[in-house]
């Protein structure tokens, strides 16, 4: 698996650059990296055969679309053209996922809605040609999956219209016709999507902001994300980068910078890289892990330090596997080939703040048990009464495998720091200080190598996996709004 340091770690004189210590997956590698050409034609398997291809005129509508998808790309800012390059690749997956049943059904309206996705993408990419070096935030914006039209409406108040058509043949076509109001705050333009339930509690929100020579569209998640909606089959597809397309009507002002993350944005190695670099809140939030990191590593003692040096470096890797794990998730059988934006950015900023909070928030001062405490790969609160009883919930994750998930549920008596169980067995649950850390379950690690599920005394503490261990090295967090994944909500 992949591993990399990518934030500045300050230990002495000593800086440890962005490293690879392992071979990169292929699945976490950044979109941009694979071929933008069209592949649709050709004696692959899950290619449309050359003959029909030619039959059909779709090897005219794939040149056409190479074509302009060169042209734009000369045109393009070396640090947007890894997104536009991300954008073609995502094209590219869709249009390969329709393929496979376009010519299996004969069913007219399904090749023409094939035929119609081919013809608006030459024409989008040719009007991106044109649109690089725009001002301001009026005009047409447009990428893979459809486009978004932004008109002034009075001092800092728009007019958003959406615009999304995406077909991953068969029954995979999504469609999202609906417009807003947005006004501007705190550098996004921001509104809310009017709610087709009879009361939704949080109905969803959307927020607009350049991110240099694109607009970025994000869609909050709230009540109302997927439903019987007569105008969007579902939010989540509008949340992306979009690319000017064309010239704009009218001129006005707006923030037009780039904001970067602390990484080279003009060659993102990772999926979630290239997330990073397309929207301003994840880039701020790269920028900010990357301050807390450097005030917080001077004030630990050695052995609290090299333990959390080597913990963010297994969180670097699990923020690598977050954006592609949620952007195409495989428990989602049916639809893991459609493009989920809105929840993959979404977990991206979630484990991002969780992690600033532990890092900002360190309480490296903390005596005793009590506390959350978090680590890349744990969480845990405990709580302590009058009488020294303890109570301590929480779970362990493997990324992305919730059968190895381990939940930490304990009791027990707390004597002068030290935690007694109220479990019976060989292997009972323990938890110890070890400088500024929390160490649980320590002898499980030596348990589960060896464990059958035969021996009852010492029963399995990770569900469904005899063979995962339950131990785990955390660190003293304060509580924080941004520190709540007891339930596994981003994972």
């Amino acid at each position: 698996m992949f591993v990399r340091l990518r934030i500045g770690i300050v230990i002495g004189s000593l800086l440890f650059a962005t490293t690879s210590s392992r071979a990169l997956d292929g699945y976490l590698r950044a979109a941009s990296s694979a071929p933008t050409a069209i592949t649709l034609c050709g004696e692959d398997g899950n290619q449309i055969k050359t003959a029909v291809c030619k039959e059909k005129g779709y090897d005219l509508l794939v040149a056409a679309i190479d074509r302009a998808f060169d042209g734009a790309l000369a045109r393009t800012p070396a640090n947007v053209r890894p997104l536009l390059k991300r954008d073609e690749a995502w094209f590219n997956e869709m249009i390969l996922q329709a393929a496979g049943t376009v010519e299996e059904v004969d069913d007219d309206e399904l090749r023409e809605s094939f035929l119609t996705t081919l013809r608006l993408r030459a024409v989008a990419l040719e009007g991106i040609a044109a649109g690089f070096g725009r001002s301001g935030l009026a005009g047409k914006w447009s990428n893979a999956f459809g486009s978004v039209i932004l008109t002034p409406d009075g001092d800092d108040a728009w007019h958003l219209a959406i615009d999304m058509r995406v077909d991953y043949g068969s029954n995979r076509r999504r469609q999202c016709q609906l417009s807003t109001a947005v006004t501007r705050s705190g550098g996004w333009l921001n509104g809310k999507i009017a709610s087709t339930m009879t009361r939704p509690a949080k109905p969803p929100e959307v927020k607009l902001r350049r991110q240099g020579e694109t607009l970025r569209v994000v869609i909050t998640e709230r009540d109302e994300m997927t439903g019987d909606r007569e105008d969007c089959d579902y939010l989540w597809q509008i949340t992306g980068t979009y690319f000017a397309n064309g010239n704009a009507e009218t001129t006005d002002k707006a923030d037009t910078s780039f904001v970067a993350p602390t990484f080279d944005c003009t060659r993102p190695e990772t999926a979630t890289d290239e997330e990073i670099c397309a929207d301003p809140d994840l880039a701020q939030n790269d920028q900010r892990l990357n301050r807390a990191w450097k005030a917080l590593l001077p004030r630990l003692d050695d052995a609290t330090r090299r333990a959390l040096t080597e913990d963010q470096r297994n969180w670097v890797h699990a923020q690598a596997v977050e954006f592609p794990e949620f952007l195409h998730p495989a428990w989602d059988k049916r639809n893991s080939e459609m493009h989920a934006t809105a929840d993959a950015r979404a977990h991206v900023d979630g484990l991002q703040r969780e992690r600033i909070a532990l890092l900002e928030g360190f309480d490296d001062k903390r005596t005793g048990l009590a506390g959350v405490w978090l680590a890349y790969n744990a969480i845990i609160k405990i709580t302590v009464d009058k009488d020294g009883r303890l109570k301590a919930k929480g779970w362990k994750w493997d990324q992305g495998d919730w059968k190895a998930g381990c939940d930490y549920d304990m009791s027990g008596k707390a004597v002068s720091g030290v935690f007694h169980s109220d479990e019976q067995r060989k292997n009972p649950d323990t938890l110890e200080r070890d400088h500024a850390m929390l160490i649980v379950n320590r002898l499980d690690d030596v348990f589960s190598k060896s464990r059958s599920g035969k021996d009852s005394a010492d029963e399995a503490k990770c569900r469904r996996r005899l063979d995962s261990s339950s131990t785990a090295r955390l660190f003293p967090a304060r509580d924080s709004p941004d520190i709540d994944n007891f339930s596994g909500s981003i994972r």
